[in-house]
């Protein structure tokens, strides 16, 4: 299949008439040594975050995987009063992965809106219920081995859950989402997610697209062909970019290089020619959170506002209109199991599978909740990229933990999520 950029550059103007344009990046509940983060670390990330040198826009919004305190069972994310006090908006996400109950994540959320209040409410631009549960549970994500995801009627359960938990807060008023990677919501098994959202979250990969002739030369042409794929799937719904980026350093994957000067290309031809200010968009990643992870995603060292690389973006650009994205076979469209995102192990290089999974895995949660990449409950996630068991990453309240990384990805939000089981 060939990918237009013309076209993508028309379908994300449609997309993005319909919702705010967020900049922003992720944010997961650990930091790469495992620990978990408090108020003053998501203070600093998100001033960190604002006051960048050139970039295209204020950076002034956060992806969270979980709305649980690591350590806790259904105390509000510390991530909530850090956001208040920088005035960060907030993309709230709900863990459904191995779980039979969210109710911890909700009892965390109705805390946050008794204690803060509209301080808290008036910032929150939307709720994710799931990251990448439907990828999981797919054929892709089961041959890379991605953990333990949730099938469609679980999914739309958890949204009718929340529906009802927030039905007498000014938190019914917001718009409802799920992340998955790209190449799910053109299945017609999921349409009953798709039907139940307001918008479509999607993690995106081309780093992870191994046999796609995944050069960093050809990363725009992907990224555009699983963006058409999307938007032509969902039928006119908004889509929220709520992953993407290019390693800075680490192994190799396939025929991708991590580099800072790649990692710059990404940014321009990715983020600056399509993304930013024209879609929601939450790049990954201000900062590395999983330690598990061999790649290395973060934009900033130690949370400096000079970034490593020139965040300006240039007045032309290298991918083109009617671009062709390649592969290995014709076979690689819009509907091929393989999604823009995510390894499966860390730092490994499997050429036998196409990619998959994608970033989810920030989830990095510790401590016990509910059912969500933060969440604390017993198990812990890393936050990185997705992807599925690699590291570990332990679980501060002492029970069980899961590891997996983002790209290893999806794996690291998978152990927040089983930590938030308990």
């Amino acid at each position: 299949m060939r990918t237009s950029s013309l076209i993508a550059a028309t379908a994300l103007a449609a997309t993005a008439a319909a919702a705010e344009n967020y900049l922003g990046f992720n944010s997961g509940a650990m930091k790469t040594d495992d620990s978990a983060k408090f108020e003053a670390d998501f203070k600093a990330e998100f001033t960190a975050a604002q006051g960048l040198k050139g970039a295209p826009g204020t950076f002034n919004a956060v992806r969270l995987y979980t709305n649980i305190q690591a350590y806790s069972k259904t105390d509000p994310i510390e991530a909530f009063q850090a956001a208040i006090d920088t005035d960060t908006k907030i993309l709230l996400g709900i863990w459904t992965s191995q779980t039979n109950s969210i109710q911890n994540e909700l009892t965390a959320i109705g805390n946050a809106v008794t204690k803060f209040g509209s301080k808290f409410t008036d910032l929150v631009i939307g709720i994710s219920i799931g990251s990448e549960d439907l990828y999981r549970n797919s054929v892709t994500g089961v041959t890379n081995d991605a953990g333990v995801g949730a099938d469609p009627d679980v999914i739309v359960k958890f949204i009718s859950d929340y529906k009802k938990a927030v039905a007498d807060t000014p938190l019914k008023s917001v718009p409802i989402g799920h992340v998955d990677t790209w190449d799910v919501w053109g299945n017609s098994s999921n349409k009953a997610v798709l039907d139940a959202v307001d918008w479509v979250g999607v993690d995106e990969y081309p780093y992870y697209e191994n046999g796609k002739n995944n050069t960093i030369e050809n990363a725009g042409y992907l990224f555009d062909r699983a963006f058409d794929a999307v938007v032509g799937a969902v039928g006119g719904k908004p889509i929220w970019v709520t992953e993407t980026g290019w390693p800075l350093s680490g192994p190799t994957w396939d025929l991708a290089v991590p580099s800072v000067k790649n990692a710059k290309f990404f940014w321009d031809e990715v983020g600056c020619r399509q993304l930013f200010n024209k879609v929601p968009t939450f790049w990954y990643n201000l900062r590395d959170s999983n330690g598990a992870n061999k790649q290395s995603f973060a934009i900033t060292k130690d949370l400096s506002t000079k970034p490593s690389f020139d965040l300006s973006c240039p007045k032309t650009f290298v991918t083109q209109p009617g671009g062709n994205a390649g592969g290995n076979s014709d076979s690689d469209s819009d509907n091929s199991s393989s999604a823009i995102a995510s390894p499966t192990k860390s730092g490994s290089n499997p050429q036998s599978t196409g990619s998959s999974g994608s970033g989810d895995s920030d989830s990095e949660s510790s401590g016990s909740g509910s059912g969500s990449g933060n969440s604390g409950s017993q198990v812990t996630t890393s936050g990185s990229p997705s992807g599925t068991a690699s590291g570990s990453n332990t679980n501060p309240t002492g029970a069980a933990a899961i590891t997996m990384p983002h790209g290893v990805y999806a794996g690291a939000a998978l152990i927040a999520g089983a930590i938030a089981l308990l």
